[in-house]
């Protein structure tokens, strides 16, 4: 593992680079997250281990110690170093972006404007506020056209079961759910169930497993 500073305008991220390939797989951390959530670096360690390279990395926020995240337009500009510095600093041949929670959601939004990638890993993707169904945060994965792996909690309260359902008939043979049964936002499951290790790395074999059946 390798510890890299990443240019994004003005200002730099730190960020850590994880095994060596030719796919480069990107993974942003949730809204109150950092690059080292161990969800992160567990399934960053699988993927090394498999013959790929991992990027984690935090956003500007909270390089800064900052509680609440940037603008969605520096998110963006986030994200877009990122894979930028995956292309042209480490030769990525093949990209997948993604992240858990708001990192896959900005991971979404900036391939949806045109950002290249070859797939998305969307790591409990935050369909709309809890609560608030109303409020869905999907239209623009219509414009998404690479294939997409989303990693949902029967859970999850970010994600209504029903929604989540129309949604992936929308976006039919570019999307495939993998439903960690009982799981939160964060994956965590009923006591007794099973333990985090365990859950981790079930969601670990089925990511290696999606990016070798889409040859990444």
């Amino acid at each position: 593992m390798e510890e890299v500073r990443i240019p994004v305008g003005d200002h730099s991220l730190t960020a850590s680079v994880h095994g060596q390939g030719e796919t480069v797989v990107i993974l942003g951390p949730g809204a109150g997250g950092n690059r080292r959530t161990p969800l992160l670096v567990h399934l960053a360690e699988a993927l090394a281990f498999s013959g790929r390279r991992v990027v984690l990395y935090n956003f500007l926020y909270t390089e800064e110690r900052r509680r609440l995240p940037d603008r969605p337009e520096i998110l963006e500009a986030t994200t877009r170093a990122v894979g930028e510095f995956a292309r042209q600093s480490l030769g990525a041949r093949r990209l997948v972006h993604g992240g858990k929670s708001m990192g896959g959601r900005i991971a979404s939004q900036v391939v949806a404007k045109g950002a290249p990638a070859d797939a998305l890993v969307f790591l409990g993707y935050p369909l709309h506020p809890p609560g608030r169904p109303e409020q869905l945060r999907d239209k623009h994965l219509a414009s998404v056209t690479a294939p997409m792996l989303f990693v949902q909690g029967t859970r999850d309260p970010f994600a209504r079961k029903d929604l989540l359902d129309a949604l992936l008939a929308s976006l039919g043979e570019r999307a495939r759910l993998l439903r960690v049964e009982g799981g939160d936002h964060s994956f965590k499951v009923p006591k007794g169930t099973a333990t985090a290790a365990a859950v981790e790395a079930g969601i670990a074999e089925e990511v290696v497993a999606w990016l070798g059946a889409q040859r990444l």
